[in-house]
């Protein structure tokens, strides 16, 4: 089994344009959460021309609203939520430089056109193992929205964050070549 793409953030377009589907990754350096509620507002400051409360350009979006810290930990369990709640604004954001998002399920075509367009990619972390990926950050920090709670915008501090790609800026989409590759005629 191949070692997986070691990747550092902010992500860079050759870094994407090295992804294809069914890549296995491993992510170091700053992430973003942000869920629909925290998604709909960026899109409101961008709207109103109004600057975002981190600099986008080349970075991750993680749609997870992670459990209370333990004493000695820097987040609780962190597992991610379901991506198509944010394809609203997703498009949006990528046209100011997101150049990733992760979460699970699905993307709708808008937001998949979106990423061909603006070359980011999809990547989907495994549900259920919210523990376990907990482990690979390192620090949070709340930096936006502190009135969402699990909500709110964080800043986390990852190393060897496991992730698959499955869209990838050429159109790719994983789960649509399980199904066809599985499929009984």
């Amino acid at each position: 089994m191949p070692e997986p793409i070691k990747l550092t953030t902010p992500l860079s377009e050759d870094d994407v344009k090295r992804l294809g589907i069914g890549d296995k990754v491993s992510l170091n350096g700053t992430i973003y959460t942000g869920r629909d509620a925290a998604h709909k507002r960026l899109v409101e400051l961008l709207n109103q021309g109004k600057p975002l409360p981190f600099d986008i350009q080349g970075q991750i979006i993680y749609y997870v609203g992670p459990s209370p810290a333990k004493p000695g930990q820097a987040i609780g369990s962190a597992g991610p939520t379901t991506s198509y709640r944010m394809d609203t604004y997703s498009p949006k954001l990528m046209s100011v430089g997101l150049k990733a998002m992760i979460g699970k399920g699905k993307r709708g075509q808008e937001v998949i056109d979106a990423m061909i367009k603006h070359k980011a990619v999809y990547l989907a972390a495994v549900g259920g193992a919210g523990a376990l990926i907990a482990k690979t950050i390192k620090k949070a920090e709340v930096i936006a929205y502190e009135d969402l709670g699990p909500e709110a915008i964080r800043r986390l501090e990852v190393e060897e964050f496991p992730v698959i790609v499955v869209n990838d800026i050429y159109g790719e989409d994983l789960y649509q070549k399980g199904v066809e590759q599985y499929r009984r005629e």
